[in-house]
Parts: C-alpha cells; structure tokens; sequence
C-alpha cells in the first residue's frame, strides 16, 4: 500500500523508519529498554564465551600429561573459587530476570485513554477495525499517544509482531489478546506475522503508518472510507452514474469518493482478496478474477453456475459452501460490507 486514493492524505510522504546495525531503529517507548536487555545478555554471553574457551584451551595446554609416566594430580575443591564462579554469574542472571520482568510488567500495564483498535487476523492478511467502524488493512497511530490492540484470529494461530516497535503477542482463535505500544517517531514500517500458519504465512504483512498529530490521525481516519456518511438515497445515485454524483458530491464527501471499480480494486488489496486471487489469470490459492465475470463455474459437488451478483455475494458471504474445482477451502468469512460488495463486483466487472 502506498498512496491510498482520494483521501488527501498521501502515505507514500511519510518517512520509514530506518533500519539499524542488528535492528530496526528504536520506535517506542518499548524499543530502548528491550534493546538494552538484549545487548546486556548478547555482551554477557560473547564476554564469557569468549573467557570460558580461551581458559580450557589455556589448562588443556598447561596441565597436558607430557609423559606417560607423569603422576596424575588429585584435584581438591576450592571453596573461594566456587563462590565466586557461582555468586558473580548468579548476580548476573538476577539482574537479567529483574530487568525482563519489569519490562513484561510494563507491557501489559495500559495507559488510560488508548486509542484502540480492533485486530482481526486470518491466512493470509490483517485487519485492523477504528472506534468510527473503519475496517483498513493498515494500522494507524498517533506519536507519543499509547495505542491499544485487541486482537483475535478468525482461523490459526498468528502472531502480531512489530519489529521497530519491539513488541510481539500471539493472536489465538476463539480468545481476545491485548498489545499497547507508544511511537515515538512519525513514519511507516512493518507489522509481520510472527506464527508459522500456512503456505503465504511471508505474506501476511501489514504497514503501520504513524501520524505526527491527532489531527492528522482524525483527518486520514475521517477520509479512508470513501463511502462512509452516504445516506441510501446518495449511494443510489452513486451506483446510477458515479462520474456525475462524484462531480457533484456534497461537501462532506468532496474528495474522498472514488468511482466503485477504483474503490473495488482497492478493496481487493485491503481485504487479502490479492492474497489468493490473480488479476493476471494465474492461478493462487483461488480463482482468477481475470475474465471472471459471466463465466461458467463449476464446483465440486457437481453443479455449475454463471459468474453473476448473486455469486460473488455467496462466494464472500459462505466461502466454503460452494467450492470451484480444483481449489480447497481455504478462503475464511471476511468482514466485508454490502457496499463494498457492490465495489468489489463493479471492479470484477472490467477484469475482460
């Protein structure tokens, strides 16, 4: 994702945040305490790596048997030496564990007054649903504001994992899982996937897009849907002649509407319906949309039936009940609106 059509708010603007030497550059409040802890225990474990081979090659070289008839030497315990092999390392460890435990601590105390953010995970993308119903592919935060995300798989086990903002939590079906972070520099980076949960499991990423302001976060968050604040009686004349309701729109949607194709072929990638589906009559994990629409299908139970309306709405709404040859079900039930159905179908309709 980059530009995000008629919103007025261009995304390709936004810096990314950079890589580091071993890591991303620190991007919360999370990442330098968790950076330290990991330098400590990397520089502790070269440190005595390094110490604890030096010195047996050292006393496999000093004390080597140089003949056979050398006596051997009974070794006695050294009471000092003991203490100080086991306190001084055990400190070390002490130390460890107080400064992971904080820092967990941390983590899943949140703030008053988040912003939350609904997660929804499932093979193969993320969705992320804002307090106004907004249902994007890419989460949106606000710098220095904590943000909460409660979170939950519609089918496996994934796992939510932001590399710049070192945090990661399992996203598990049939639960609620929380994970609450604070940016501290404005920009765009990378939320993976962290579970192995099936064949495109490397393509379940997600942008996180962080806003400089509140007001920047409300104006993208007020302007992402193009169809949001439309009463029935607008979005019919949007579906009629969209060149001329767009032409025309009321001041409240000025800018932000799009022709349905375009907001379709926008859907497709929000959605994951690219995740499986082609443009390019290559097959995926499901059918092409190239030339899908008036086709023949045929399914598995040996019924056929032409590519129309009333397909594409029961192929979204029950994915699994009427399977195409030659394809699995794979495909989970999707938070998708009527309208964006209507989309969805307007833009199927020029895939010749």
């Amino acid at each position: 994702m980059t530009t995000l059509l008629a919103e007025g708010v261009d995304l390709s603007k936004l810096p990314t945040i950079e890589e580091g030497w071993m890591t991303p550059v620190e991007a919360s409040t999370f990442a330098g305490p968790v950076d330290w802890l990991f330098y400590y225990i990397f520089w502790m474990s070269a440190v005595f790596f390094v110490l604890i081979v030096v010195l047996m090659f050292y006393f496999m070289w000093r004390y080597r048997r140089r003949t056979n008839n050398d006596p051997v030497g009974q070794i006695h315990h050294n009471t000092p030496l003991e203490l100080a092999w086991s306190v001084f390392p055990g400190l070390l460890l002490v130390t460890m564990f107080w400064w992971g435990f904080t820092g967990f601590v941390d983590m899943r105390r949140v703030p008053e007054n988040p912003n939350d953010v609904s997660v929804q995970a499932a093979k193969w993308n993320w969705s992320f649903t804002y307090p106004n119903g907004l249902n994007h592919p890419e989460l949106h935060c606000v710098l220095n504001a904590p943000t909460r995300l409660v979170m939950t798989s519609s089918d496996v086990i994934h796992s939510c994992f932001i590399p710049a903002f070192r945090i990661k939590r399992d996203v598990v079906p049939g639960r609620y899982s929380e994970l609450w972070f604070k940016p501290t520099k404005v920009g765009r980076t990378a939320l993976l996937c962290a579970e192995y949960c099936g064949t495109s499991h490397s393509d379940m990423i997600a942008h996180v897009e962080v806003h400089a302001t509140q007001e920047e976060y409300d104006e993208w968050l007020e302007k992402a849907d193009p169809l949001r604040g439309m009463t029935d009686e607008q979005y019919a004349e949007y579906l009629k002649d969209p060149v001329k309701f767009i032409d025309n729109a009321p001041d409240e949607l000025k800018g932000r509407v799009m022709p349905p194709a375009d907001f379709g072929r926008e859907l497709w990638a929000r959605k994951g319906c690219n995740q499986c589906h082609s443009l390019d009559g290559k097959p995926g994990n499901g059918p092409t949309w190239k030339g899908l629409w008036g086709s023949q299908r045929n399914f598995t139970d040996g019924s056929s039936t032409t590519a129309d309306e009333n397909y594409v709405l029961e192929s979204i709404r029950n994915p699994g009940k009427k399977l195409v040859q030659g394809y699995g079900p794979v495909m989970p039930t999707l938070n998708v609106s009527d309208r964006e159905i209507d989309c969805l179908i307007a833009f199927i309709k020029t895939l010749k």
